[in-house]
């Protein structure tokens, strides 16, 4: 069994800031294809794509996604989960920023920090750990209210759309840390959640009538690569590898930089303005990190 650590040492930092510099930048990219493939059809082939190679990366390792080790449930429901997640996340996209939605997905760690110490007791967050979850949370509403202006008509769909993903991914995370999932090997645990929404995001995407156009050019193509082998593999594969070594709050609560990094490419790429308030918010999410982070006795 792989030994856990009750503290984020350097390679689980480096792996967090290249996940989250990636998935802050995948919500952007998100956004810039939903005109071009709609967007559970996108989720669908992103899935589809992940399961596949996924399955691959197993077969090629020797790692065995099928036998009885008494994980089905809690896989399925983890599945589920991930699935509604994404099925929120990309819906949402039709009504609201990428900016913004993303800063409303990432109150997931709050389910979390909440949740899992009902069962992990090792994983209580002390006052001054709760204070550093305030101040980052505080720093990306901050980082919000500077950075996105204007509205829609029905942003507030995608405002709830988010949250709802946001709560998704929380309780997802729930499920891997306090079951038998968290014994499985982490290419397993990814199997379970992929392979489930790319049966069930194409159904959604059906009974949304959404079109399924196969003609999608060279830049939906790009994004589509990128949100399959960077996104959907690469990445959440080494966040399932992290939930089975390091402890789960002090993983989410760190995630708190991807609303920035949306923020930030979202005004590179769509030219929205950089404030200073955006700048702050920068300082005060690292500061809430070291916070959360530190390593209690």
């Amino acid at each position: 069994m792989t030994a856990r650590k009750d503290h984020l040492d350097a390679l689980a930092v480096s792996i967090l800031l290249a996940c989250c510099l990636f998935w802050g930048f995948q919500q952007v990219l998100v956004k810039a294809t939903v005109p071009l493939v709609p967007p559970v059809f996108q989720a669908s082939l992103r899935f589809i794509g992940a399961t596949v190679l996924l399955w691959l990366w197993c077969a090629a390792r020797g790692v065995r996604l099928f036998e009885r080790d008494g994980t089905l449930l809690a896989g399925l429901a983890a599945g589920a989960l991930f699935a509604a997640e994404f099925a929120c996340l990309y819906l949402g996209l039709k009504y609201t920023t990428a900016s913004r939605l993303t800063i409303f997905l990432y109150t997931s760690p709050f389910w979390v920090a909440a949740l899992v110490p009902l069962w992990v007791h090792s994983e209580r967050m002390r006052a001054l750990q709760w204070l550093g979850l305030a101040c980052a949370f505080a720093a990306i509403l901050f980082a919000f209210e500077g950075g996105v202006h204007g509205g829609a008509p029905r942003r507030w769909i995608g405002d709830l759309l988010a949250l709802a993903a946001g709560m998704c991914w929380g309780l997802t995370t729930v499920v891997i840390r306090t079951t038998g999932l968290i014994r499985v090997s982490p290419e397993k645990t990814l199997f379970y959640q992929v392979s489930l929404s790319a049966v069930a995001l194409p159904l959604l995407s059906l009974a949304l009538g959404e079109s399924w156009t196969w003609d999608i050019g060279t830049f939906a193509a790009v994004s589509l690569a990128l949100q399959t082998v960077v996104g959907a593999f690469v990445s959440y594969l080494a966040w399932m590898w992290m939930l089975t070594r390091y402890p789960a709050t002090r993983l989410s609560a760190f995630v708190f930089l991807t609303p920035l990094f949306a923020l930030l490419f979202g005004a590179l790429w769509l030219h929205e303005p950089v404030t200073l308030g955006l700048l702050a918010a920068l300082v005060l999410v690292a500061g809430g990190i070291v916070l959360v982070t530190r390593r209690t006795t």
